[in-house]
Formats: structure tokens, C-alpha cells, sequence
């Protein structure tokens, strides 16, 4: 299906806040509940688990992994399913197969449920699609066929990223590389387009992460990668607020990637090279955070795995709460699902106190900014390695 023309969404000129200063009162604490899953190759263990869902019966749904050989070949028979666990955490099966097929995946990511139909949505990477399954688990169809973007300049990471839903129904899904999200239907058809510019101004993007509609206003809030901040638009697509800067002091962001809203609208943000997850209210205040890198037997950050080999951490560091690298995420009934993305597993935590409301803070400033026009052509170039360890050059970081 080609593009659909003439569906952008206009973006306003003024009225665009950012966060200034985020100094703010905590209200909203995260706890330790359990892990899901464990680091491997077999049934019930996970690899770059990359997104995650809850249904309605309480399983846990996590899109795990792209199976390649040590020679870059692929290798359907590893990964490439969403792996299914119970309430208790036990495995208790799969949906969809590696390959190119119809309901087959070649790098499954973002995954949800849709609340007005049911149905279960997946990224496909490296088909460069969504697939559609109904709740029980069997295959509807694959839609937005060939629209997302292909790897551009040095990342690594492409095509579908987050995927939400409105309260009609209508599924938005982030297209990292193309720096916008696509609008469909419930049965896949285009009907809109939010951002596509490549940039820093408000309402554009670098590298569109994870992407929620708030259950309370509408609003969507998407992660901005490579930005360093998150950015809230309305459900009209206009920018209102962004929030974050490079670093790693409380309310910075080194690359965030999952994003969560709750029913009172409280922002959780899977820092991703932090190792952590940040709490922010609807405002951009910061609330709490937590979590914090794996270490080795002498107390050193555990750095990300090479782009060949196995895709863990060496040493693993399965202490509860440490993560290596924080990625897909999940909110569900006051608990929070994180990836820790290089441990193969996912951690639960249990979300208190999100009933409160902060007092305001005497730090917190806004200013209001023009929007700039600006035309960034991104430069494509061919699909090619896993996507399973995000960025390369980050790991100099190390």
C-alpha cells in the first residue's frame, strides 16, 4: 500500500512549553515485584525482549528477539515469536513463527492490544509491517506494507517502533527513522500523519521511540531518542510540552525508548543507556526514578554486547532492580512491565502513590517558542545487520 497524501496533520506556530527546570516533590514510588523470563535460546527464555503487552486475563506477552547466526544469516527457528507467560510467570506459549509469511515475524517489536476491538498489533522489522492477530491469538492480517522508513545515516534501529490506540479504536504506530507517526484504522487502512521532519524544534523528531495516548486527555507523548526528551502533542498532533535534556541526572535521558501514561496521566520513561525508569507527572515534573546498571564481581557498569555474539551482557547481573539497558515497557493495574534489554528477562514493579498530586513547583519554568520550519532529506541505506543492540556508537560510551 503506498503512501496516503495530503494526510498530515498541521502543526501550530506558537504555544509550545519546555520544560525548563523539573525540580519537584516525589509522590509516585516504584518497588521491586518480580522478573519474567530468563536470558537464553529455549522456550520460555528471552533475547532483546523489545516490547511487551498485558491482556485481559493477566498474561504477559513480550516480542522477543530476531534469530541470526554468528554469520549475520538469519535464523528463524530462534526468536522472532511473542512469548507468552502466565500470571504467575510461568511460559506458556507463543504466537506467530520466523519468517516472511503471513503472521510470521522477522524481528518482532512494539506490541499491544487494541481496548475497542481486542485484536493484538506487532511491529515486523525487517518485513517492514504490522501484523494483526485477534485475542486468542490467531492471524487477521499485516498492513502499512513497505511505509516504514529503512535504516538511515549510522543507526541502526528502524521501522515500526510504538505502537497506541485512540479511543475510537485507531492505531498510531511511530516510524523511527522517518521521524513521524503513521495513523491507521482499525483494519489497517492510512488515515493520517503526525510530524516527519527530522530536527529540534518542537514537533520534530529523531528517532520517533515508544508513542502512548493518554487514557485521561488524548494526548500522545512520545519518546524522542535521540533528542534526549520526551515531547507531548494533543490528539491533533500540535505540540504542547517537552521535557528532558542529555544526561544522567534526574529528569536528563540517555536515549529514552518505552514510554507509559497512567490513569492520572503520571509519564514512566524507560531510560534506556541509563538503566533506569523515570517518573514524571503530566506536567514534565520529575517524580522518582528507579533502577541502576549491572555491575560485574568488582562493582564496573556491564556494557551492552558487541553487535556479533550472543545478545547479553557479560557478566549477567540479575540483582533485582539492575538492569543493562531499560527498552520496552508496559503498564497495566499499577504495575509497570520494563525490559531489561541485554538480561533477557522483564522486570515488574509495583507503582504506589500514583494517586497523589504533587505540589507545583517555585523551579518549574515555561517559555513559550516559535515553531521553525525545517526540511531534513534522510539518506537511506540498505537494511542490514540485527537491530538487536540498538546503537553501536554508543557503546564508546563504555
Amino acid at each position: 500500500m503506498g503512501l496516503v497524501k495530503n494526510l498530515s496533520i498541521g502543526i501550530l506556530s506558537t504555544g509550545f512549553a519546555v520544560l525548563a527546570t523539573a525540580a519537584q516533590a516525589k509522590a509516585v514510588t516504584l518497588t521491586y515485584d518480580r522478573s519474567i523470563g530468563s536470558p537464553g535460546f529455549g522456550p520460555g527464555q528471552l533475547f532483546v525482549p523489545q516490547g511487551i503487552a498485558v491482556d485481559s486475563q493477566g498474561n504477559t506477552l513480550i516480542a522477543n528477539g530476531r534469530g541470526v547466526n554468528p554469520d549475520g544469516t538469519p535464523n528463524y527457528s530462534l526468536g522472532n515469536k511473542i512469548e507468552i507467560f502466565n500470571p504467575s510467570g510461568q511460559y506458556i506459549g507463543a504466537i506467530g513463527s520466523g519468517g516472511t509469511g503471513p503472521g510470521q515475524f522477522d524481528e518482532p517489536t512494539t506490541v499491544d492490544f487494541n481496548p475497542v476491538t481486542g485484536d493484538l498489533y506487532a511491529g515486523d522489522v525487517y518485513n517492514n509491517r504490522i501484523n494483526q492477530f485477534d485475542s486468542q491469538g490467531n492471524f487477521i492480517r499485516s498492513f502499512a506494507n513497505g511505509l516504514f522508513t529503512p535504516r538511515v545515516n549510522d543507526r541502526i534501529f528502524f521501522g515500526p517502533s510504538g505502537v497506541t490506540f485512540d479511543k475510537a479504536g485507531n492505531v498510531y504506530v511511530g516510524d523511527f527513522n522517518g521521524e513521524r507517526i503513521l495513523k491507521f484504522t482499525s483494519d489497517g487502512q492510512q488515515i493520517g500523519v503526525i510530524g516527519g521532519t527530522l530536527g529540534t524544534a518542537p514537533g520534530q523528531f529523531q528517532g520517533v521511540a515508544g508513542v502512548r495516548i493518554s487514557p485521561v486527555s488524548g494526548n500522545i507523548f512520545v519518546a524522542d531518542q535521540y533528542n534526549n526528551r520526551v515531547q507531548v502533542l494533543d490528539p491533533n498532533g500540535n505540540p504542547l510540552l517537552a521535557f528532558g535534556s542529555a544526561g544522567s541526572e534526574a529528569g536528563q535521558f540517555l536515549q529514552p525508548i518505552g514510554i507509559e501514561v497512567d490513569e492520572y496521566e503520571n509519564i514512566y520513561v524507560a531510560d534506556s543507556i541509563n538503566s533506569r525508569v523515570q517518573v514524571f507527572d503530566k506536567n514534565g515534573n520529575f517524580l522518582t526514578s528507579f533502577g541502576e546498571t549491572a555491575r560485574d564481581a568488582s562493582g564496573n557498569p556491564v556494557p551492552p554486547p558487541a553487535l556479533t555474539g550472543p545478545p547479553f551482557g557479560n557478566p549477567l547481573d540479575l540483582t533485582p532492580g539492575r538492569f543493562n539497558w531499560t527498552g520496552g515497557t508496559s503498564y497495566k493495574d499499577g504495575k509497570l512491565y520494563v525490559g531489561d534489554f541485554f538480561q533477557g528477562r522483564v522486570q515488574v514493579l509495583n507503582v504506589e502513590g500514583r494517586k497523589q498530586v504533587p505540589e507545583p513547583s517555585s523551579a518549574l519554568g515555561l517559555a513559550l517558542l516559535g515553531l521553525g520550519a525545517a526540511t531534513v532529506t534522510l539518506r537511506k541505506h540498505r537494511q542490514q545487520k540485527s537491530a538487536f543492540s540498538f546503537e553501536k556508537e554508543l557503546q564508546n560510551n563504555y
